[in-house]
This record gives C-alpha cells, sequence and structure tokens, in this order.
C-alpha cells in the first residue's frame, strides 16, 4: 500500500515581527502617554494664561477706576481754584458810579457837539469809558475824525465799526462820540466782542435805570459785577486765569490788548491755541475770538474740537437762514434746545447720562469739558470713558477729555 503524504507544517510567526510588534505598541503607549502629559500641561498653561490675563484685565480696570477718580478729583479741584479766582476778582473789581443820561443830560450833549472838537472830548470823557482818562489822548483821537485805522483807548474797535455801520462816517463826529449820542440808541455794536442786542437782553433793568449805552454800562459796571459783553467772552472765566487786570481795565478789554497774547481763553468752549494753529499768517496780529467772531466761522474755522460750525449749520438749517454766528446761537439758545454741537458729541445723550447731576443753567457740553466727562460711564453712545481712558492713557497728561482727544485726533487743524 501506498503511504499518505503527510500535511505541510504551519508557518511559525517569526519572532522578530513578535518583538517589533511590542515595540510599536510599547512605543504608541509611550507617545500617547506624553500626548496626554502634554495636553494636560498646556490646559494648565491655558489655565495660568487665563488667570493671568483675567488678573492684569482686574489690574488695568481697577488703576483705570482709580485714574477716573483721581480724574474727577482733579476736576473739582480746578473747579474750586475757579471759584476762589473769581470771589477774588469781584471781591477787588470796583464799580464805577454810572451817570444818569436823562433828558437833561442828552440836552447838554447836544450843546457840546455844537462845540466842534472839544466838545466831542468832553462827550468822551463824561462817558468815562476812556481808559485812563488822558484828554491829550481823547483830543488827538478826535483830530482824526473817521479814519479806520485810529485805535481808542476803550472797548471801540473803529474799523470793524465803520466798516459795520458805513453811514456813521458820513456823520462828522468821530465814530467813537457817534457811538454814544446816536448809535448805541440804534442798536449799534462798538466792538465784536460786545453784543449790543445780547448784552440789552441780559442787563435790560440796569440799562433802562441808567439810560446809558451798553459800552458805558459794562466799562463802569458790568464788567465789575460779572456780565459778560457777549456769549462768547465769559468775564469770570477769563478772571479766573488771572490776567493781572489793572484797576481801570475790564477782562474783554485786556484781552484785545494783551490778553490773547498771553494765550488766555475768553471762554471754556474757545481754545485759544487749537484756533490760531488754523489761523491765516496774515491774520496773526487779531486777536483770536475777534478773528472768528468777524471771519472765522464764516471760513470753517472752528473755536473748539467739539464745536463744528459748518456741521452745526448743515444739521439746523435755521441757523443758516439767519445768518448768525453758530457758537453764539448755541450759547444763547440751541444747547438748551437740545441741539449737538459736532459729530464728536451727542449733546441729548449726555444730558440724559448726567442726569439729576448737571446743573439746569450749565451748557452741557462746558459740563462735560469741566469734569461731567469723568462722571458718566458713555460721553455718547458706543463711547466708553473707561476703556477709551485704558487704551489712550497720555490724555490725561494733556489735560484733555476723551471726546476732545479723540476729535483731534480725528480733525486735525
Amino acid at each position: 500500500m501506498a503511504k499518505t503524504a503527510a500535511p505541510p507544517p504551519k508557518p511559525a510567526e517569526p519572532r522578530a515581527a513578535t518583538q517589533a510588534a511590542a515595540g510599536v505598541a510599547q512605543k504608541a503607549a509611550a507617545v500617547a502617554q506624553k500626548v496626554a502629559g502634554l495636553r494636560a500641561d498646556l490646559a494648565l498653561a491655558h489655565e495660568l494664561a487665563h488667570r493671568a490675563q483675567v488678573r492684569e484685565a482686574l489690574t488695568r480696570t481697577e488703576l483705570t477706576l482709580a485714574l477716573t477718580e483721581a480724574l474727577k478729583g482733579r476736576a473739582e479741584a480746578q473747579a474750586s481754584a475757579r471759584r476762589l479766582a473769581v470771589q477774588r476778582h469781584l471781591e477787588h473789581a470796583s464799580p464805577r458810579p454810572i451817570r444818569r443820561h436823562g433828558r437833561f443830560q442828552r440836552g447838554i450833549d447836544r450843546l457840546l457837539l455844537r462845540l466842534g472838537r472839544a466838545g466831542q472830548v468832553r462827550l468822551i470823557a463824561d462817558a468815562g469809558v476812556w481808559r485812563n482818562g488822558d484828554p491829550g489822548a481823547m483830543a488827538a483821537y478826535v483830530r482824526r475824525g473817521a479814519d479806520p485805522t485810529a485805535v481808542p483807548a476803550t472797548l471801540f474797535d473803529q474799523a470793524w465799526h465803520l466798516e459795520t455801520y458805513p453811514e456813521v462816517a458820513a456823520s462828522g463826529l468821530s465814530p467813537l462820540v457817534h457811538y454814544l449820542v446816536r448809535g448805541a440808541a440804534r442798536g449799534h455794536s462798538p466792538h465784536p466782542l460786545l453784543h449790543a442786542d445780547y448784552y440789552a437782553a441780559q442787563n435790560a433793568s440796569a440799562l433802562r435805570g441808567a439810560q446809558v449805552s451798553p459800552l458805558e454800562h459794562f466799562l463802569r459796571e458790568g464788567a465789575a459785577g460779572g456780565r459778560n459783553p457777549h456769549p462768547l467772552f465769559d468775564v469770570l472765566h477769563y478772571a479766573a486765569q488771572g490776567p493781572g487786570l489793572a484797576a481801570d481795565e475790564d477782562p474783554a478789554s485786556h484781552y484785545v490788548r494783551t490778553g490773547w497774547r498771553d494765550g488766555l481763553s475768553p471762554h471754556p468752549l474757545f481754545d485759544a491755541a487749537w484756533y490760531r494753529r488754523q489761523m491765516p499768517r496774515q491774520a496773526a496780529e487779531t486777536p483770536p475770538l475777534v478773528h472768528y467772531l468777524t471771519t472765522g466761522w464764516r471760513e470753517g474755522l472752528t473755536p473748539h474740537p467739539l464745536f463744528d460750525p459748518r456741521w452745526y449749520v448743515e444739521q439746523n438749517p435755521d441757523v443758516a437762514e439767519i445768518g448768525t454766528e453758530p457758537l453764539t446761537h448755541f450759547l444763547i439758545g440751541g444747547a438748551a434746545e437740545g441741539r449737538s454741537p459736532s459729530p464728536w458729541f451727542d449733546l441729548p445723550h449726555y444730558v440724559a447720562a448726567r442726569g439729576e447731576a448737571l446743573d439746569p443753567a450749565a451748557n452741557p457740553l462746558v459740563d462735560y469739558l469741566q469734569g461731567g466727562a469723568w462722571a458718566v460711564a458713555e460721553a455718547r453712545p458706543g463711547f466708553p470713558t473707561a476703556a477709551y481712558l485704558a487704551a489712550t492713557p497720555e490724555l490725561v497728561g494733556q489735560g484733555m477729555t476723551p471726546l476732545e482727544h479723540w476729535a483731534r485726533k480725528a480733525a486735525k487743524p
């Protein structure tokens, strides 16, 4: 019988392959363990970084809050200093008696006018508007007649007055005398910084009682009592800067004569340095506020970073129709009507944010600049005060409010 063939032997797994597989598995396990460890470390690192960021954010927030409180304190201290300076000014200011310009005095004026130049000199002297009261200087002024280059020693801009009221030149009188005996009664203004209608409205009873021109009343009594000659000239704001007034000089005359050269501000909403950077070179010898009121606002020059005359007129067509200077309109009535001064300052929003803390008599924009900025969380919608302060702390050293800093960056003159 034939033998049956034995089945072939099964191939045995190579020992080397088995060992390699085991090694790979061990390495994979080790890698997995390391990955897990790295993940844990990374998670811990993230957690530590998050905690550090949170601590940093909290610290920054605390510092910002502390800085805001410090700025509030600084604003309060500045307000207190202003009040003390104003009090000193009012205590040392010396009002002078005002002559009552009734029927009898008007008769005397008519007689003096018949005396020619000598009579005109006497009229100026009796009005008490000439600084230092020098009869020789008055006589020299009267002899020059309607010369637009003459500069009387009082708050009277002869060139501007003659240009504004051309009929004065034909009167035969020196312009200042014409104003005193005729022009004031017709509502003429003696100077761009003495707004006749405004002053008459603010001091109606006093003017009726004395029957004198706004110029006489302001120079002899009004300035000493802190009464403003123009909505844009704040006598007490000016006096608070310590201009060093002579005994016979009012703040507005001091500003025109020398104060503007010292960089003094006539009003919280008139930034002298800001405005001067916009002025043309040929106007370099003109007081900035005078330039703004006579020329600058029509040319679109801005008196303050947060007041834009062109924008204000565009938003308020009625202002354009009456042709009034925009900032004057804003101060006299626009703010009280809820009109915003520029695209940077949302007046209704700010008034709502300040609530009962806002003095009803205060101009909201002035309030913001003099401390209110640090009392509201958002001075305008979407503009958080603390966040902007944290991002731009340099504004503190520059003495600016957040909105002012923002507006200056966006609209460099």
